[in-house]
C-alpha cells in the first residue's frame, strides 16, 4: 500500500482491506529525509509511525533528498520495491482518482519489476469518495494548501462537510490537482484514533515546473499530542 497518510490513500486501503483478491501486508511512504516528513503534505514522521502502529502494517519509510529530480525517485523508490517484490508480493495500491498519465507511469515502473498496480479510487467520482469517507467515519485535517487554489484559512481545517461546503468552485473536492493534501487521524480500521496538536502555520515556496515562476503552499504543523483525549 502506498501510503501517504492522507484521506484517499486511506480510503483506498479500506477497499483493499475489503477485496478478497487482496491481502494487505506491508506500507510504504515517501518520505523528506532531511526534515523528516511526509513528501509534499509535511506531517512529522512521528505521526506517520503511529498512523502505522493503530492499523497493524509495517512500514518501509523511502527517504528522498531535499529536492529529488526524477532519476533520484525512480532508483529508490525501485531499491525499495525490490526486498517487497522478493517477498511474493505482486501488487502495489494507489489513490490516484483521475490522472491518467500519472497512471500510466506508476504502471510502467512496476511492471519493469513484474509487479502490477491497483487504483481501488480510479475514477469513482470526487464527491462520491468524500461522501464515502464521511460516512465510514474517516476523520481527517488538512496539512497543506496550494495557494494557487485555496487561502491559508483552509490549512488546518478538519476534512469535513463544512469544509466541502467552502471550496471555491473549480477547486476538486479530493483536491485531485494537488489543492490541498491531508492527515488522517482516525480510520475505521484503526486501533484507536490519534492525538494531536496544531503547531504553527507556514508560507513555503518551491520552483513551478517548467521554470514558470514559483509555487507556493501554505502547511500547518501538527504535533502528536500527549493527552490522548485531546483532538486539536
Amino acid at each position: 500500500m502506498n501510503w501517504s497518510g492522507g484521506k484517499d490513500s486511506a480510503l483506498a486501503l479500506y477497499h483493499v482491506l475489503h477485496d478478497a483478491r487482496y491481502e494487505a501486508v506491508h506500507l510504504l511512504t515517501s518520505v523528506n529525509a532531511h526534515y523528516q516528513r511526509v513528501s509534499m503534505h509535511g506531517v512529522r514522521v512521528a505521526l506517520l509511525d503511529a498512523q502505522a502502529a493503530r492499523i497493524g502494517l509495517p512500514l518501509t519509510k523511502l527517504e528522498l533528498p531535499e529536492q529529488p529530480d526524477m532519476a533520484d525517485y525512480e532508483r529508490l523508490m525501485l531499491a525499495a520495491l525490490a526486498p517487497l517484490r522478493a517477498r511474493g508480493i505482486q501488487h502495489a495500491v494507489f489513490g490516484d482518482i483521475f490522472l491518467a498519465d500519472l497512471r500510466t507511469y506508476r504502471e510502467q515502473q512496476l511492471a519493469s519489476m513484474g509487479m502490477q498496480a491497483v487504483f481501488p479510487l480510479w475514477q469513482r467520482g470526487s464527491a462520491a469518495i468524500l461522501r464515502q469517507y464521511l460516512a465510514l467515519g474517516f476523520r481527517a485535517v488538512v496539512v497543506c494548501v496550494n495557494e494557487q487554489y485555496l487561502d491559508q484559512s483552509f490549512c488546518g481545517r478538519l476534512l469535513d462537510e463544512e469544509f466541502l461546503r467552502d471550496l471555491p468552485p473549480g477547486v476538486d473536492p479530493c483536491g485531485e490537482n494537488g489543492e490541498y493534501h491531508s492527515f488522517v487521524f482516525d480510520a475505521p480500521y484503526f486501533a484507536a484514533p490519534i492525538a494531536y496538536e496544531r503547531g504553527e502555520l507556514v508560507r513555503r515556496t518551491y520552483p513551478a515546473p517548467a521554470g514558470s515562476g514559483e509555487a507556493a503552499f501554505w502547511y500547518c504543523d501538527l504535533l502528536p499530542a500527549a493527552d490522548a483525549s485531546f483532538m486539536a
